[in-house]
């Protein structure tokens, strides 16, 4: 909204603006909750103005941006912590009390002196109760004169947070500089935290900051259980939103049962992946090799000597006033130019007769797997000769099919260990550190391992299209068994499949699996085998046998709470209970116990 029109908004309202606010005096606050997620108490609250309305009372972001409309940002930052200094004592709240504070403003409110004191309108506040919240999305004032102003309020005995982390001004720079002993994760990077592993990485990427800069990190805008269940299990350290509590005028001294029962609840969270993240492609950018091209005029004597001078040099770009016209191929070149009297006739004629007046060009923002399409699509010799990198049409530099081909394959290993691509379930890494994390936590859970018996002789019969149906098949009914939020399910390659359970009725789960494949899988036969109950093929030894139809086996290891097994050792149990269920005919689940508890 413009200026303007912000400013008559007010002037039409009811209250007649920022400034007719200020004057009446109408000004009332709300206070949430930060929670120390470790035992559940109050660690002190966040005081937030109010203004009056027709409909019930104005933002803090509402009043804010008209008060910059109206130009009096200053007057009304400390009208407000006015109002919230003297509430937050006639309500006599425990812990800490957070109040915002522009930067510019602090420093104004800051100059050296004799006798230091805190921000107008806190000055009943014991300074080692008070929490100073750094705001706006930019400021006109001098890291150094913010943070001589901080250091000031410092030796008083207040603590720094900065507001908002990841967005404008609360910046990893300003984190640098500030050194606060609080950051507040901005509330983007929270909501849905529980099914995006890029936000999970980046808050862990925070978490491991602040532990080594001597800092505790808030996570701001929880609003679901969900969502707090993952901060919780990062170890966050304090957290806001309205999961825990809304903003209210008299706020709560303790948390509601359901919260605190959550808390304390000893499963873990099932972390989303870093799929997302991994789908998206780098540029061909990260192909780009630094090759100094010549220019459209210069000689064939010249690109000779400079194939002569630098033996790996394969290809050779043309340009004219920067923007590429051609390429020039090492071997094609010799090949030509190399012929009798060639080099006496067109050594000084301009390169441009040898060169390939078409090669490849691309911009350095296309993606490898759009750069991988466009090579398959286009001549055969742009593999072999590579391709022109540009930025808006401009020669940056070479790729070569060499440098593309590799790159591909690292990308196909590296999601291949985060997320098996048939059936998109977490590789091996998420497996491996999910169990990681519940040994590390100490809670009981139960290691299932699903097996698919017969299935080598079926994939050589009726060829891998109806072997990845079948595994496909267990991928969905292992997924749907399970509960995502408590449950773990991965893919650990072929017809391998990871369960790692927290739920109580895991066996039931398990079973359902079992009578679920034996069912469904009869739809992926044909008239034939489905008749017969399976199908012949050759043995290791060459020799033709009956085959029944592919069945399930799960091997189970229970892990008892603070059971002292490392997940390695989970792993080996687990497999070798697979085994012993492979020796059961049909599907079959064997359990293992007495050697985790013994």
């Amino acid at each position: 909204m413009a200026t303007s029109d912000m400013s008559e908004k007010f002037e039409k309202s009811n209250v007649g603006g920022v400034r007719s606010i200020l004057e009446l005096g109408t000004l009332s606050c709300a206070f949430q909750p930060l929670v120390t997620l470790a035992d559940g108490a109050i660690f002190g609250y966040e005081g937030l103005v109010r203004g009056p309305g027709r409909n019930g009372q104005q933002s803090p972001d509402y009043l804010f941006r008209a008060a910059r409309a109206e130009g009096c940002v200053e007057a009304l930052e400390a009208a407000a912590r006015r109002v919230i200094a003297q509430r937050f004592l006639a309500l006599d709240l425990p812990g800490r009390l957070f109040v915002n504070v522009s930067p510019d403003i602090l420093v104004n409110e800051s100059r050296p002196s004799r006798h230091a004191r805190l921000p107008s309108g806190l000055e009943d506040i014991p300074a080692n109760r008070l929490v100073i919240e750094l705001t706006e999305s930019s400021t006109a004032t001098s890291f150094e004169k913010l943070v001589a102003a901080l250091d000031r309020f410092r030796a008083l005995g207040c603590h720094i947070a900065i507001d908002d982390l990841g967005e404008g001004f609360a910046s990893l720079k300003l984190w640098t500089e500030v050194r606060p002993e609080m950051v507040k994760v901005d509330r983007h990077f929270i909501s849905g935290i529980q099914a995006d592993g890029l936000k999970l990485r980046f808050v862990q990427a925070i978490q491991h900051i602040a532990e080594s800069a001597d800092a505790v990190v808030v996570a701001e805008g929880v609003e679901t259980e969900a969502e707090l269940k993952i901060i919780r299990d990062l170890g966050i350290p304090l957290v806001q939103g309205f999961v825990v509590a809304r903003p209210s005028a008299k706020p709560s001294l303790q948390l509601a049962p359901g919260i605190r029962q959550m808390l304390s609840c000893q499963m873990i969270s099932v972390y989303p992946t870093a799929t997302s993240a991994l789908r998206r492609s780098p540029s061909a950018a990260k192909l780009l090799r630094q090759v100094t091209p010549v220019a459209h005029t210069a000689s064939n004597d010249a690109v000779f000597q400079r194939f002569e001078d630098d033996p790996d040099l394969e290809s050779l770009p043309v340009v004219r006033d920067g923007e590429p016209v051609g390429l020039i191929d090492r071997h094609r070149f010799f090949d030509k130019f190399a012929r009798p009297y060639q080099k006496e006739l067109f050594g000084r004629r301009p390169c441009t007769m040898f060169m390939d007046d078409a090669p490849l060009v691309v911009d350095h923002a296309m993606t490898i797997q759009e750069l991988s399409l466009a090579l398959a699509r286009g001549e055969r010799r742009h593999l072999s000769d590579g391709f022109i990198i540009t930025a808006e049409g401009r020669y940056l530099g070479l790729g070569t099919g060499h440098d593309l081909v590799h790159e591909i394959t690292q990308l196909q290993m590296t999601a291949a260990r985060y997320a098996n691509p048939l059936t998109s379930l977490p590789g091996n890494v998420p497996i491996s550190e999910h169990m990681d994390r519940l040994v590390a936590s100490v809670v009981p859970f139960v290691a299932g391992y699903a097996d698919i018996d017969h299935f080598k002789p079926f994939n050589d019969v009726f060829g891998y299209r109806k072997g990845d149906e079948v595994i496909q098949l267990l991928g969905r009914i292992l997924t749907d068994i399970v509960d995502e939020e408590r449950d773990f399910v991965g893919h650990v390659g072929g017809d391998d499949f990871m369960m790692l359970m927290q739920t109580a009725d895991w066996e039931a789960r398990f079973r359902l699996a079992l009578d679920r494949f034996g069912a469904e899988i009869l739809d992926l036969m044909d008239d034939a085998t489905r008749t017969s109950g399976g199908f012949e093929a050759e043995d290791r030894r060459g020799e033709r046998r009956f085959h029944p139809i592919p069945t399930l086996s799960i091997g189970a290891v229970v892990v008892p709470a603070g059971a002292s097994l490392q997940a390695v050792e989970i792993s080996a149990l687990v497999a070798d209970a697979k085994r012993q269920a492979k020796r059961d005919s049909g599907n079959s689940l064997f359990v293992e116990r007495r050697r985790v508890t013994d």
